[in-house]
C-alpha cells in the first residue's frame, strides 16, 4: 500500500507511474489527496474543541478553589455541547479515515523506472539469454507422453481423486519431485537462506499484508467456514512471520526458505499450452523471501535472480530472464524478472520462476519496520521469488533430456534422486 504522505508529496510521479502500469482510475489519487485534506482538517478541528474543552475543564477547577462557584457553573454548562462536538468530529474523522483506507487499497504499487512500458507479455524486455537450446529428434515427445511412457505421473487419477490440474506423481516421477524440493532447500541454505515451515492456509490479514488481497481472491481457494485461504504461495505466510515486527537496523538482511505446495484457481485456456504440467491448481515450490534495507534492495534483488539462475545453470536448462512491462506486472510488485526455460519438444519457453522486490508495498500493509542508526523507524523493502516452481522445471528435464536410452537425470540431482536414469 503506498503512504498517503508520498502521492501528496508526489502527485504527477505518482501518475506518471502509475499509467506505466496502465491503471485504469488515476481519479482516486486526487480523491485520496482530496479525503486526506478532509482527515486533517477533521482531526485539527477535533483538537481545538479537546483544547477548549480541556482549558475550560481547568478553569472551573481554578474558580471553584477560588470561591466563584457561579462562573464555574456557567462553564460547566458548555462541556456538553464541546463533548458532543468532539464526539460528532470523532465519528466523522473515522468514516473519512475508513474511506481513505478504502481508495489506498485499490492503487497498485508504482514501477521503478526501470519497468518497460507495455499491455502484454510480449511487450517484456528480454535481458540475457543463457545456454544452447537442445536439438530433439523429430519423434520427441511431449513432457505428459513422456510421464505415461515411464510411468511417473498419472494425470487422469488426478482428476479421478480431485479434479484436471492435480496431478499424481508415482514411482520416479515422485521420487524426481522430492529430489528437487530437497535440492533447491539446501542450495537456498547454502545461499544464507534460513528454512522454514509454515501453514499452508492463512487468515485475510495475512493475504492483504503481502496484497494477494482485496486484487486476488478470486484466484485463490477460500475455506469460508473459517475463513482462511489456501496459499497461492510460500511468499505469503513467510513474509507475513514479520508482520507487526520492528527489526534492528543490524539484522538486516533477514533471509528465509521454505518448501510449501501452492493452490491457484487461475483459469485457462483449452490445448497444449495448457496440458501436462503446463498449468495446475496444485504444485510444489520453493520460496525465498527477503527483508531488506531500502538502501540495499535492489543490489540484493540481483542476487535473488542470480541465484535462481544459478539453479537453472546447474540443472544444465537453457533459460531467458525478462524484465515485465508495466502491464504484466503484479498489483503489488516495483520490479519483477521472470525467469523462462526453454521446452524443446513444445518449442516454447515456459515460466518457471518470478524474482520482484516489493519497496515498502507490502511493509506497509504488514507494519514491517526497522529501527534506524538515529533510532527512528521506517518500513523495510521486502522481495521474493521462486527458487524453484516444480512442474515446469520436471517438464523442461524431462523432454530436454530424453535419448533413446531413457531421459538422463541431471548429475547434481543424483545424489538425492539415487538414480541417473530414468528407463
Amino acid at each position: 500500500m503506498l503512504q498517503v504522505s508520498y502521492i501528496r508529496d508526489n502527485r504527477e510521479q505518482v501518475l506518471e507511474r502509475l499509467a506505466v502500469k496502465n491503471f485504469k482510475q488515476p481519479q482516486l489519487v486526487d480523491e485520496i489527496i482530496e479525503l486526506d485534506d478532509k482527515r486533517r482538517s477533521t482531526q485539527t478541528s477535533m483538537d481545538n474543541v479537546s483544547a477548549e474543552a480541556n482549558a475550560a475543564a481547568k478553569q472551573i477547577g481554578e474558580l471553584m478553589r477560588a470561591g466563584k462557584k457561579e462562573e464555574a457553573e456557567g462553564l460547566k454548562g458548555k462541556t456538553g455541547a464541546w463533548k458532543e462536538e468532539i464526539k460528532k468530529l470523532g465519528d466523522l474523522l473515522t468514516i473519512t479515515e475508513e474511506e481513505l483506507y478504502q481508495k489506498l487499497v485499490l492503487l497498485p504499487n508504482l514501477p521503478h523506472s526501470s519497468v518497460p512500458k507495455g499491455l502484454t507479455p510480449e511487450d517484456n524486455e528480454v535481458v540475457l539469454e543463457n545456454g544452447t537450446k537442445p536439438e530433439l529428434p523429430a519423434d520427441a515427445l511431449p513432457h505428459w507422453e513422456l510421464a505415461a511412457k515411464y510411468n511417473l505421473i498419472d494425470f487422469e487419477l488426478g482428476v479421478k481423486i480431485t479434479g484436471a490440474g492435480f496431478p499424481v506423481y508415482k514411482n520416479k516421477g515422485a521420487k524426481l519431485q522430492r529430489a528437487l524440493i530437497n535440492y533447491f532447500i539446501d542450495e537456498a541454505e547454502k545461499a544464507g537462506y534460513s528454512e522454514v515451515s509454515v501453514p499452508l492456509m492463512v487468515n485475510e490479514a495475512s493475504g492483504f499484508g503481502t496484497s494477494q488481497l482485496p486484487d486476488k481472491e478470486g484466484q485463490m481457494y477460500h475455506v469460508g467456514i473459517d475463513n482462511l485461504y489456501l496459499i497461492p504461495t510460500a511468499e505469503v505466510p513467510i513474509t507475513n512471520l514479520y508482520r507487526e515486527v520492528i527489526l534492528k537496523e543490524d539484522q538486516l538482511p533477514v533471509r528465509n526458505c521454505g518448501h510449501t505446495p501452492c493452490f491457484r484457481r487461475e483459469a485457462g485456456s483449452y490445448g497444449a499450452h495448457v496440458r501436462g504440467l503446463n498449468r495446475l491448481h496444485q504444485f510444489d515450490k520453493v520460496e525465498i523471501v527477503t527483508i531488506a534495507h531500502p538502501d540495499k534492495s535492489y543490489e540484493i534483488l540481483e542476487l535473488m535472480s542470480s541465484h535462481v539462475q544459478g539453479l537453472l545453470q546447474k540443472l544444465g536448462l537453457p533459460y531467458r530472464v525478462l524484465r515485465l512491462c508495466g502491464g504484466d506486472m503484479g498489483f503489488g510488485s516495483a520490479l519483477t524478472y521472470d525467469m523462462e526455460t526453454w521446452s524443446a519438444a513444445q518449442q516454447r519457453w515456459l515460466e518457471v520462476s518470478s524474482v520482484s522486490n516489493f519497496e515498502t508495498f507490502q511493509s506497509n500493509r504488514l507494519k514491517l519496520r526497522f529501527r534506524n542508526a538515529d533510532g527512528k523507524t521506517q518500513l523495510a523493502h521486502t522481495l521474493n521469488g521462486s527458487a524453484l516452481a516444480l512442474p515446469r522445471i520436471v517438464a523442461t528435464l524431462l523432454e530436454n533430456n530424453q535419448t533413446e536410452k531413457g531421459i538422463k537425470v541431471p548429475e547434481v540431482l543424483v545424489p538425492y534422486t539415487k538414480f541417473g536414469w530414468i528407463d
